[in-house]
């Protein structure tokens, strides 16, 4: 039986305070913190970016024809 270990290396959080967005990244090995401004358009856009990047790194394989 295999078992894995799965280790966080970034943590990362969209926050809104006050009407602007802020994309804060954690880096877990170095303890470190950067943050930076985002703005509105691309915090809307952001749900359309991750599923295209989800369907690029686990493309859909394509159909069998009967």
């Amino acid at each position: 039986m295999e078992t894995s270990t799965r280790t966080l290396l970034f943590a990362a959080e969209l926050v809104e305070e006050d009407g602007t967005y802020a994309l804060v990244v954690q880096d877990m090995r170095r303890g470190t913190v950067q943050t930076t401004p985002v703005p509105k358009a691309m915090v809307d856009k952001l749900p359309a970016f991750l599923s295209a990047l989800a369907a690029k790194l686990n493309p859909i394989p394509p159909r069998r024809r009967w």
